[in-house]
């Protein structure tokens, strides 16, 4: 960067006169193409269930996904992410890789409905197991703990059930050791070798998160998951979490949650140089859902501003909650976005 002559010389006002001229210099830019949208699919008929601690977000049955599909459409989101509630749970979450499973049929009607979406798919375990953790458990020194290698297993299943309905990305998202390589063998002994897999490669252990356990209904029945999701001390951990999952072969890196880490969003950005992801999650939605039906924050300026935070930051895409309200602000006056 070039030294900057002092006052008078150099007057920054200069450039901020107008919308217009502050439009023209302005660095970073968001648009509606920048999100993705996350929704909850349960069974039932004429479900569109509200979430209490998520307003404006809902849980939709199978019969109504066209419905959210043609809206996430016609506002110029590119991406849905999608989450299942089962009607019946199990110790494995075994039914996660059925072929007529919850996400499987989801898949279908969106593709359906909306060819062109891009449909990825959460891959875990907690919406589907009986305990609410994030993959088989097994007895160790310390108590009950999830079963790393048990659980790679079944997660390769679940992809591949996935890629076969119709899945355009893999997300894992259960933070176990060596998942990448055993999903990308999975779909690739399947045949779906072209299917890409967003990788939360780095997730903290967050306080953030619990309105999402309310909407996909996924609370722990004992403990937490602090043994596999990341301590939010830790940068240079995160940093060789992302490396291990890129050299197992992801395509897409995520960092979750998004606000309290945008430090980790930039240096995962600029140092492996993938497409990258964040995730706006429940608490930050939630947080300002509420702050604003107070009356306390101009709601479409925060919003705005806390996504144009994250592509600053560094990230390709957002996973947010607010992304049909925001194509909506972003669509106004014709501004395709600022």
């Amino acid at each position: 960067m070039t030294n900057e002559p002092g006052y008078p010389i150099t007057r920054m006002r200069r450039l901020r006169t107008t919308e217009t001229l502050r439009a023209m210099v302005r660095e970073t830019h968001l648009r509606s193409d920048d999100f993705v949208y996350p929704i909850f699919v349960r069974h039932g008929t004429n479900v569109k269930q509200a979430i209490g601690s998520m307003p404006g977000q809902f849980q939709w049955s199978l019969d109504r996904l066209d419905e959210i599909a043609g809206e996430v459409e016609s506002l110029g989101i590119p991406a849905v992410i999608l989450f299942g509630i089962p009607a019946e749970k199990d110790d494995t979450g075994k039914v996660s890789c059925e072929a007529d499973g919850i996400v499987q049929e989801a898949v279908r009607r969106i593709k359906r409905a909306s060819p062109k979406t891009i449909v990825v798919t959460d891959l875990c375990f907690c919406e589907y197991t009986s305990h609410g953790h994030c993959g088989p458990l097994h007895e160790t020194p310390r108590g009950l703990e999830v079963d790393n290698d048990a659980t790679l297993e079944l997660l390769a299943a679940q992809a591949v059930s996935h890629a076969r309905a119709g899945a355009d990305v893999i997300a894992p998202s259960g933070m176990m050791d060596g998942m990448i390589g055993a999903i990308r063998r999975g779909l690739d002994i399947a045949g779906f070798g072209l299917v890409p897999i967003m990788s939360y490669a780095i997730k903290f252990a967050s306080g953030y998160y619990g309105p999402f356990r309310e909407a996909a209904e996924s609370a722990p029945s004992f403990g937490d998951r602090r043994t596999y999701q990341m301590d939010p001390a830790n940068l240079l951990e995160a940093m060789r979490e992302a490396a291990l999952d890129v050299a197992e072969g992801a395509d897409m890196i995520m960092v979750k949650p998004g606000l309290a880490y945008l430090d980790v969003l930039t240096r995962a950005k600029e140092r492996f140089g993938l497409p990258t992801a964040v995730y706006n999650v429940s608490g930050e939605y939630a947080m300002v859902k509420a702050a604003a039906a107070n009356g306390w924050i101009d709601e479409r300026r925060i919003v705005l501003e806390t996504l144009l935070a994250f592509k600053r930051a560094g990230a390709d895409l957002i996973i947010t909650y607010h992304a049909l309200e925001a194509a909506r602000w972003l669509r106004e006056d014709g501004q395709p976005g600022i």
